[in-house]
Order: structure tokens, then C-alpha cells, then sequence
């Protein structure tokens, strides 16, 4: 796929200017700031239309959020969609079709010869007929999930009268187009503005939300359902977990790569050392968001046939597979820990796969007259660097592990509700990693600037 859910890149990953200094350069430097100001006009079109409600006969808003207001799907969906579920909002399916479809693609891709042998040798072409295929799979899983949403309402309201099946049409076809839109705005974020247009929509979203959890937050305190110990430790696993990701966002694995010398003319070039950067957490948010989008499958699907023997299936199936079900008992969290633990795995190993061959930079490097001191150029390089990311993986997928299921636990850690508590583990994972990312592409067009001049 030519652009992922998130970004992410085994590159430096540290910032040589302070955010502030960036901040202000680019701000000065006429094409970042119209690249700038781009993003943030998308990002007001997306909040505007957040608030655009697709009407449905006798259901307000209101009535649906205090009916789903424990349901831990509404409120991780209402999350990422900055509230656009709970506000009935033609964005209400956001970018989860999109990402659902990018994890089924990219897995068939790997299964498909054909289709990988076309991804790796057919460029631009290849990349374009693969984010077709992409947006036509995320169509067909917006009607389908739109479908899921409709049933998860119909079921917690006393009446469905007002759902018709012409009422159920339009709704799917407003989300389907709303769903479709925030694509496309994102597209035009990664081609006119700056950073991965879809990471940022998705940063949008949730920083859209952050002002109602903060309202929640004070709204327990002041009806004391919520105590003050409970929002210190709340805090403190914020500032935690705040450092924590920067630090593994931002720690890298320097491998030396010395550069042979040449004769060019009559001057000899090379000789240098330099170093070939591997991010702990290579993968980014991506096995995050794929294995959220996994746990919570079952319970849509039972979400299509309500008060049936299927849906008590897939109930069961999510008691083993979400740590976040608060229905769920002691030993229960702890399987679908380990479970939700193992997708995470799964997922970071599969996407460092995908986006580092390993045989391809041995090549490189080999071709280049460059060599890694004490490692024999060819299969040797590539074993040794397929044993070092490797190692550094296991590292990477456990610290995402650990950042994810916090998500879950915290209302168990601090008292505070569910709804509260997604301030905490992927969705701040989500702000920071997009945060720099972006301050990184930034600094970039910096750089290449003054070097250009």
C-alpha cells in the first residue's frame, strides 16, 4: 500500500531542533506555513462535519449515548472519531473501515505470490492498484460495518419503529459517503500538507475527543463518583506513559557501516563510517491499531443477528480476546491479555517483515562498496541484521504490548470509568508517534531547504 494507517520508518527518529524552533522556522518559511495552514483547514472541515447529524426519525443523539454509554466498543469507536458515533454524525464510521481493510489486504498480499511479487517490482502502478483495491474493500466494509453500528442501536432502544428499511438505506449511504470523505481528506493532507494525511485524521479525531474526557473527568469529581486519588493516579500514569513512549519512539539500535574508499577523477571519496538506524519500535502504531480492530470483531458481528444464539457466541469469544470487557472476570483479563498480547506480536513481527527485507539492504550496501565492520558482505550481513531486528522487535512488540493494555486496565488502576481512562496507552501512543512524525517530516523540509540554498 502506498500509505498506511500510520507512519512509520526505521530512521532516525530523533529530532536535531527543539519543537518550539521548528515550529517557528517553519512558520517563517512561506511553502511550509500555506503546507501548514492546509492541515489545519482539513482538520476544521473534519471537526465541522463531526457535527453534521444524518437525521433519523424519533432518535436524538442524547437518548443513544446514555444507552451506550458502558458499551467499551461505542466508546473506543466515539474515541478515535473525535464523537462522531454518539453524535449519529456522518462521519460516524470515520477511518475503521479503511484500517480493517488495509489489515486484510496487506495480509493477502503476503499470502498471494502474485500480488507480492507485483508489490515489490511494480512501483508507482503497483502501489496505485493496490490502494484500488484497498478502497473498494473499505465500501464494502462500511455498508457492513454501518450495518453492525444500526443493530448495536436498534438493540439498546426501546422501539425500531423509526427504522425503516429506506431510513436504514440513507443512514448507510451517508456513512458510507462520510467514511469515504475523511479518506479522501486525509489523502489531500499527504498530498498538499505535510505528514500521512491518514495518521493525522486519526490524531484529529482523538484530540477532538479530548476535551469532552477531560469534562467526564470533572464532572465525576464534582458528583464525587470519581475521587481525587483516583485523578492523581490517572495523572501520574499519563506522565508515565507519556515518557515511556517518547523514549521507545525515539530509541534506536546504530549499526556502523563503513564506507569503502573509491577514485573519482583524482580525488578518493568514502572511507567514512556512518550508521544505519534501527528503531526499537519499528512497526509504530500500526500492530496497535490492526489488533484493536481484531478484538473487537466478535462483538460487531453479534451485533448483526441481537438475542440470538450467534451473538452469545461471539460474546463469549470477546471474554477471551478483549481485556477491556467489563463483564469479564479476574482470570478471564488475564487470557485476553495474553491474547490481545500475542495479536500485538503477531502484528509487529508481520509489519517490520513487510516493510524491512533485509536481503534487499545487504544488496545495498554490498553494491554501494560499503560493509558492516567484522561482518562479511552478502548472506552474512543478512543474517546478522535479520538477528538484530529480530532482537529489537521482541523488545519493540512488548513495549507496545504493555502501552496497549493499559488502555484496559487503567479504569482498574485508578477507579475511573472506561470511557475516561482511553486517554491513556494507544491512543497516546497514537498522538505521540504521529506528533513526531510529523515534527520530523517538518524538520526534514527544513533541511533539505537550507542545504538546497
Amino acid at each position: 500500500m502506498g500509505e498506511g494507517p500510520a507512519g512509520s520508518s526505521g530512521g532516525d527518529k530523533g529530532l536535531s531542533m527543539s519543537v518550539f524552533q521548528t515550529l517557528r522556522l517553519a512558520w517563517a518559511d512561506a511553502d511550509l506555513r500555506a503546507r501548514i495552514i492546509f492541515v489545519l483547514g482539513m482538520f476544521a472541515v473534519y471537526a465541522l462535519g463531526i457535527h453534521v447529524q444524518v437525521p433519523i426519525p424519533g432518535i436524538r443523539p442524547e437518548d443513544l449515548t446514555e444507552q451506550l454509554k458502558s458499551n467499551p466498543y461505542f466508546n473506543l469507536i466515539n474515541m478515535f472519531g473525535g464523537g462522531a458515533l454518539k453524535r449519529l454524525s456522518i462521519f460516524a464510521l470515520g477511518l475503521n473501515p479503511y484500517i480493517t481493510a488495509s489489515i486484510i489486504l496487506q495480509i493477502l498480499t503476503q499470502a498471494n505470490p502474485k500480488w507480492k511479487i507485483e508489490m515489490r517490482e511494480g512501483g508507482e502502478y503497483a502501489r496505485r492498484a493496490q490502494n484500488k483495491r484497498t478502497r473498494l474493500l473499505s465500501i464494502v466494509l462500511c455498508v457492513a460495518q454501518g450495518w453492525g453500528f444500526l443493530q448495536m442501536i436498534m438493540a439498546n432502544l426501546p422501539s425500531r419503529a423509526a427504522f425503516t428499511p429506506f431510513v436504514m438505506f440513507t443512514v448507510l449511504l451517508f456513512w458510507t459517503a462520510g467514511a469515504m470523505f475523511v479518506l479522501w481528506l486525509g489523502e489531500q493532507i499527504s498530498e498538499r500538507g505535510i505528514g500521512n494525511g491518514v495518521s493525522l485524521m486519526i490524531f484529529a479525531g482523538i484530540i477532538i475527543s479530548l476535551p469532552n474526557t477531560v469534562q467526564l473527568l470533572y464532572q465525576g469529581v464534582r458528583d464525587h463518583q470519581t475521587s481525587i486519588f483516583s485523578v492523581l493516579t490517572l495523572l501520574v500514569l499519563f506522565l508515565v506513559t507519556t515518557w515511556t513512549i517518547v523514549f521507545f519512539t525515539v530509541a534506536q539500535r546504530r549499526i556502523p557501516v563503513q564506507h569503502m574508499r573509491r577514485v573519482q577523477g583524482t580525488r578518493q571519496v568514502g572511507g567514512q563510517t556512518s550508521y544505519l538506524p534501527l528503531s526499537v519500535n519499528m512497526a509504530g502504531v500500526i500492530p496497535i491499531i490492526f489488533a484493536i480492530s481484531l478484538i473487537y470483531l466478535p462483538q460487531q458481528f453479534g451485533s448483526y443477528a441481537p438475542g440470538t444464539k450467534f451473538q452469545e457466541i461471539m460474546n463469549t469469544v470477546n471474554t477471551y480476546i478483549n481485556p477491556g470487557d467489563p463483564t469479564a472476570l479476574l482470570w478471564q483479563i488475564v487470557i485476553a491479555s495474553i491474547m490481545f498480547s500475542a495479536l500485538i506480536f503477531f502484528f509487529t513481527y508481520f509489519y517490520t517483515a513487510i516493510q524491512y527485507n533485509v536481503d534487499d539492504i545487504a544488496d545495498n550496501l554490498k553494491r554501494g562498496g560499503s560493509f558492516i565492520p567484522g561482518v562479511r558482505p552478502g548472506k552474512q550481513t543478512s543474517d546478522f541484521l535479520n538477528g538484530v531486528i529480530s532482537r529489537i522487535t521482541v523488545v519493540g512488540a512488548a513495549f507496545l504490548a504493555v502501552v496497549s493494555l493499559i488502555q484496559f486496565l487503567a479504569p482498574r488502576i485508578t477507579g475511573t470509568t472506561a470511557r475516561i481512562s482511553v486517554i491513556g496507552g494507544s491512543t497516546l501512543l497514537i498522538m505521540v508517534s504521529v506528533a513526531l512524525e510529523t515534527m520530523r517530516q517538518i524538520e526534514a523540509n527544513l533541511l533539505m531547504k537550507r542545504y538546497n540554498a
